[in-house]
């Protein structure tokens, strides 16, 4: 699946908090007293905001990079990213820094500027890893994006606009989670967390982060026609990478050799289905073809976990790793049945 060149971006938001001064003998009516808690929980929001902000600012970096486009152009890209561990990882979008930028440069929140080498890249999760030299980096905290819900505070800080606004924050909710985008004709971003936080150019690859100032996406896009309406990749999908980086250097994406799709695209799809992952396609000579998975059958649980999304499908078999096998319960024309498919490397 390829994905289109998304740029995400944060613009900052003021909020401003007044109180009444000077006024005495005020009757606490009904009216009074709501609107005093009303600004209360404004004004301990606004703190909550400012405090999870700080924790994360400093670990926000620029990222610029040259790369050759299709018409041999030199092309300069400037985007964000988030120090993931204190020894020099970061974590943005594919389009903004992979295998085939050139000179890519880190500017830190200290002001200084480093060289990034590419780690990792997934063009289908417009993911990417790469690595500065250095240790003892002020790095994130990543949260749990499963236990995400509809409504939390999501917060967003990057680099809107190039490096002129670098580490802005804004704040709104998560307004709906495992969203399906289509990014270019018949191409897909899934399991997306919709948030009204402000996105804007240069942002890509900055952190959404909760209350507590725990990274649970990454910001990746927007649907340039409206307003409010933004998208960030679940963070759990990064963390087996992270540790397979942080152990042997490399990460080598496992697949199993499926396109499928969750509910969210089945009417794309026109077709009715409630539970688990549907199977579009099955790559001959993969791991999944060779188990007996077919086009139509529908995925229901991993390893006895059951599976509604196509990140809960990667999740598994990043974890899992190549070369292992994972038991697959799916729904079969000839009804349920399990399956041992091996998992193999992404070619």
């Amino acid at each position: 699946m390829k994905n289109s060149k998304l740029i995400s971006s944060i613009l900052i938001n003021t909020f401003l908090i007044s109180g009444l001064t000077g006024c005495k003998n005020i009757p606490m009516t009904k009216s009074n007293t709501n609107q005093n808690t009303a600004n209360a929980e404004a004004a301990s929001n606004g703190s909550s905001i400012t405090t999870a902000s700080e924790k994360v600012i400093p670990s926000v970096v620029g990222i610029t990079t040259t790369s050759i486009n299709e018409n041999n152009q030199t092309v300069q890209g400037v985007g964000s990213g988030m120090i993931i561990d204190n020894a020099g990882y970061i974590l943005t979008n594919n389009h903004v820094a992979n295998a085939n930028s050139r000179d890519i440069t880190v500017s830190l929140y200290d002001g200084r500027n480093l060289s990034g080498t590419p780690v990792w890249s997934n063009e289908a999760l417009d993911l990417s890893i790469i690595k500065i030299a250095g240790k003892n980096f002020s790095s994130v905290k990543l949260g749990d994006s499963s236990k995400v819900k509809i409504g939390e505070t999501a917060i967003a800080i990057g680099n809107p606009l190039g490096l002129n606004f670098q580490r802005t924050v804004t704040s709104g909710i998560i307004s709906a989670v495992n969203r399906t985008l289509e990014v270019s004709e018949g191409s897909f971003m899934e399991d997306l967390f919709q948030t009204d936080a402000s996105i804007n150019p240069g942002n890509s690859g900055g952190p959404l982060i909760n209350i507590n100032g725990e990274v649970i996406g990454v910001n990746s896009a927007k649907i340039t026609s409206a307003e409010g309406i933004g998208f960030s990749i679940p963070i759990n999908i990064i963390k087996p990478v992270l540790k397979s980086v942080k152990a042997t250097g490399k990460f080598t994406t496992p697949v199993l050799g499926v396109i499928a799709f969750d509910k969210s695209m089945s009417g794309y799809l026109n077709i009715n289905f409630q539970n688990g992952i549907y199977i579009y396609n099955v790559n001959s000579g993969s791991g999944a073809y060779a188990a007996g998975l077919r086009k139509g059958d529908i995925i229901l649980a991993m390893n006895g976990n059951i599976v509604n999304t196509v990140n809960d499908l990667r999740e598994v078999i990043y974890n899992l790793g190549v070369g292992n096998t994972v038991r697959i319960k799916a729904m079969t024309s000839s009804g349920e049945r399990n399956f041992d498919v091996k998992i193999n490397a992404m070619q």
